[in-house]
């Protein structure tokens, strides 16, 4: 029965190939019908498969995907944590800026030429809090993702660049002006009218903006995605932008601090033997004639001092006003110096070597490091109002009372405070100079 059947099937298998034989016969070459279908089957073979079942890369899908790894992940508690301390950071940034722009320019003794420094080093500061501090704070709230888009990215690092340059700018120019105004007290305050001042306050921001514009006139291109915006990696750029907004300046105060310490302690030998002569003039001789004579000139000398009368104390009065000018002016330099310095050294080391080790496209550095370091140099932002207020003592008065809202008489109680001031130390200058 099975045998039947094959022999079935053979024979239908059989009577099958021979009809198709006939009409391929029929209808043409049988050769010429197989080279079609064999040419046939390979153009369908040739033929891209639909779009639908090959997936799309994009040619930044490896360096996008690198950088969205850089992604933190904060609890509740974390968060809530973290967003406080950025939002009183920013606050506190603004109000004490914002309080030295309105102390200077409300209260007419201090408004002077050698203060437009210190209100542009205030604007400064206070761009950054307002600028830019808000969209560093949501976007370290989320986790470093950026969510502003593309082009908002480039206006966001023109005006961080900016304005944190023109802050470190204004700092150097600070410094020069301090030590020409202790190296040359007669002849650098009659240069230091309103209108230089101007000059050198609008040359700081012009200088401060051609940092922000190459990336934005295609010479270095940001870093720019759906997950992240990152300033320009480009090795030029990285060098110019560090060198110009961080090194050189710097570099400026460091030397303009050594020059402001010399001339501070030249002055303090100067005045700790005002008056009296040196022991090293008497001559050689014994101990004991030594002593002697050092005693009968300090006796002479205390007795010329007080027959010379009020035109002595009068220059006593000059030398101890410079001295003590150069005392603070060295003081003050030294914090500023000190608080720029350990605020944003570390930032501009990370920053110079990045693009080295992690390549232009992003940056291999954990994404807890580089917010640290710029968080840290946004506090240098909020040290500046605290250091010239400490430093001046004009400024602390304005802000006591623009804080304790007495804002009537503001500028009749800094006179008389700077009368009492004078009256004062006046006196007591005569016996400060004879020790």
């Amino acid at each position: 029965m099975v045998e039947a059947r094959a022999a079935g099937v053979d024979s239908g298998a059989a009577l099958l190939l021979a009809r198709l034989f006939t009409i391929g016969r029929d209808t043409g070459d049988t050769g010429a019908a197989g080279s079609g279908s064999d040419s046939w089957a390979m153009m369908m073979m040739s033929q891209p498969p639909p779009p639908s079942t090959v997936p799309r890369i994009p040619p930044e899908a490896g360096n996008r995907t690198r950088c969205a790894a850089h992604v933190l992940s904060y609890g509740g508690v974390e968060r809530a944590l973290i967003g406080g301390v950025l939002t009183a950071l920013t606050l506190v940034t603004a109000c004490g800026n914002l309080l030295v722009v309105v102390s200077v320019c409300s209260v007419k003794k201090l408004r002077q030429p050698s203060n437009y420094l210190i209100v542009s080093l205030a604007l400064a500061d206070l761009s950054v809090a307002l600028a830019v501090m808000p969209f560093v704070s949501v976007t370290d709230l989320i986790g470093g993702r950026w969510i502003f888009g593309q082009f908002f990215c480039n206006v966001f690092i023109a005006m961080d660049v900016m304005c944190c340059t023109a802050s470190i700018m204004t700092l150097c120019v600070i410094s020069i002006d301090r030590y020409l105004g202790i190296t040359r007290p007669l002849t650098y305050p009659v240069r230091q009218n309103g209108w230089c001042m101007a000059r050198m306050v609008l040359s700081v921001w012009l200088l401060s903006a051609s940092i922000t514009l190459p990336p934005l006139f295609g010479w270095a291109q940001n870093v720019n995605d759906d997950n992240q915006c990152l300033i320009s990696q480009d090795f030029g750029y990285t060098i110019y932008s560090t060198a110009v907004a961080f090194y050189i300046p710097m570099s400026v105060m460091l030397v303009m601090y050594r020059r402001i310490y010399r001339a501070a302690k030249l002055s303090a030998a100067k005045h700790a033997i005002s008056g009296f002569p040196r022991p090293s003039d008497e001559g050689d001789g014994d101990d004991r004639n030594s002593r002697d004579d050092d005693s009968d000139c300090m006796t002479a000398a205390m007795k010329m001092h007080r027959l010379r009368g009020a035109k002595w104390n009068e220059t006593e009065r000059k030398s101890a006003s410079i001295f003590k000018r150069e005392q603070k002016a060295a003081a003050t330099l030294g914090m500023v110096l000190g608080a720029f310095t350990f605020c944003w050294l570390p930032f501009f080391v990370l920053s110079t070597l990045r693009p080295f080790v992690c390549g232009v496209r992003c940056s291999c550095v954990p994404l807890w490091i580089e917010r640290t370091l710029l968080w840290l140099g946004y506090a240098n932002s909020l040290i500046n109002p605290f250091i010239y207020a400490f430093s001046n003592r004009d400024l602390r008065t304005a802000y006591r009372s623009l804080l304790a809202c007495r804002y009537r008489n503001i500028n009749r109680r800094l006179s008389a405070a700077g009368v009492h001031e004078a009256l004062r130390l006046g006196p007591r200058s005569e016996v400060t100079l004879s020790v």
